[in-house]
């Protein structure tokens, strides 16, 4: 752990309106969410070597982290955390972002290729721990997300007793007058401002690098705009400006370069969704009962990593985890009323094995890429108000699955005409064949697991 690391109490979750229409998280939530399970469900090393040898992958990578000349103990640190090698954002950011002079980068890579890892080892290279004082402020768009940061830079500092950290996010207060001692600060902006501007808890001429994380989100959120201008302008000039995000509009470039100009651009393409690596069936049902049945077969049928049942509403999600458990099933309830602490709870006993099973709503249908999902079970078509084919939904639901390269299985549960209607025109919409599945066949069934 860093040394005195001050970590802020956990706030208590408030209640949500219960409605039955999901509605899409935000997307600071998503990127929270990404955060956690990313550094959570990859256990395997095999399966992370796999990906580094993987040129498609955005963790390839063929070099090693002693070629950066890191600090020894941040070094060890780093491998603590189980990095072997550096992802390709890091191989190709790192270089910059330790050279001398300092120069400013602005980075865009998809969420989970180690855009954190990549700036938290720039920001504890940077600070000489023999000065007590900030030399380092960190900007992310929400207090979870701040967290998030200042828990990877902990841990990526174990071995860096003399470096510490203060998190400036609401909650946190400071007796007026003194100054802070932390050679790291990471908050939010409205806090970081008044933290410089208004109480003057420390010098910011003394900043040697300021990083902007979720910068995507941060054009996005009211107010952070000002806010981080602001932090910047009473910055000196010689100061090396970080600037992360998972993606780039033309509001976002004109931030960046407003924020960080004259700075080195590096954009890694995202992995498009694609269903190449996707085996889709459908298995015809009656009534729900039926569509549950087929579910219990499969699941008792196949050996699966982690599972996610996607439903149209959370109503059908509840009766389905609660019937699911009536039955000793070991299964997660993920949907649109939980407060951003439940999802980490949810999250969290998933990742830990504890329910290998997710059922969720289509809060969870884009931006999560969870790696040890290998199958994805549409309980419910996704379709329009008018009960037309959502096929971007569809898309993104089971692209959960057969993500990097690797194999997946998506099974859709239909019943009636009109379900079966609908699958007809998302399999002419993809042009992809969508596969007829008896899931009291065992013929049948062992193509689910078959690897071809």
């Amino acid at each position: 752990m860093l040394g005195n690391t001050h970590f802020p109490k956990k706030e208590s979750p408030a209640d949500l309106q219960n409605n039955d229409d999901e509605k899409e998280l935000p997307a600071s939530e998503k990127s929270l969410l990404q955060k956690i399970v990313r550094t959570g469900l990859v256990t395997s090393k095999h399966d992370i070597e796999v990906q580094r040898r993987d040129p498609k992958s955005p963790l390839y990578s063929v070099k090693s982290f002693e070629l950066l000349k890191l600090h020894p103990s941040l070094l060890k640190g780093v491998y603590e955390m189980g990095y072997n090698a550096p992802s390709k954002i890091q191989e190709t950011a790192l270089p910059l972002l330790l050279a001398n002079p300092p120069q400013n980068l602005i980075a865009q890579s998809q969420s989970g290729t180690g855009k954190t890892a990549a700036f938290v080892l720039a920001m504890l290279s940077r600070v000489d721990p023999t000065l007590h004082y900030p030399q380092v402020i960190c900007l992310s768009p929400t207090y979870e997300l701040a967290i998030q940061t200042g828990e990877v830079a902990a841990k990526m500092s174990t071995f860096c007793a003399n470096i510490k950290l203060r998190y400036a996010v609401r909650g946190e207060d400071v007796e007026k007058g003194s100054k802070l001692q932390e050679q790291i600060i990471v908050g939010t902006p409205g806090k970081v401002l008044d933290w410089v501007t208004k109480y003057k808890f420390l010098d910011p001429k003394k900043i040697k690098v300021f990083v902007l994380d979720e910068a995507d989100i941060m054009v996005d959120t009211q107010g952070h705009q000002d806010q981080c201008f602001r932090i910047r302008k009473v910055l000196q000039e010689s100061c090396q400006m970080m600037f992360f995000s998972a993606t780039y509009t033309e509001n976002v470039m004109r931030f960046a370069n407003a924020i960080a100009p004259m700075s080195v651009i590096i954009r890694l393409k995202r992995e498009e969704e694609t269903l190449d690596n996707i085996r889709q069936y459908y298995v015809t049902c009656n009534t729900k009962e039926d569509k549950y049945n087929s579910l219990v077969n499969i699941y008792g049928g196949v050996t699966i990593g982690q599972a996610m049942i996607f439903c149209q509403t959370k109503s059908m999600a509840q009766w389905l985890v609660t019937e699911m458990i009536n039955q000793g099933h070991a299964v997660a309830l993920l949907s649109g009323e939980l407060t951003v602490q439940q999802r980490i709870s949810v999250l969290d006993r998933f990742r830990e094995g504890k329910e290998k099973v997710l059922v969720t709503t289509n809060v969870l249908s884009r931006g999560i890429d969870i790696e040890q999902v290998t199958i994805v079970i549409n309980f419910d078509l996704p379709v329009t108000v008018s009960r037309e084919p959502d096929y971007d939904t569809y898309l993104h639901r089971i692209g959960r699955t057969g993500r990097f390269g690797k194999k997946g299985i998506a099974i859709n549960l239909v019943t009636g005409d009109g379900d079966f209607r609908i699958l007809k025109q998302i399999e002419e919409h993809f042009c992809k064949p969508i596969e007829c599945l008896n899931t009291d066949n065992a013929d049948d069934m062992e193509k689910l697991g078959a690897t071809d």
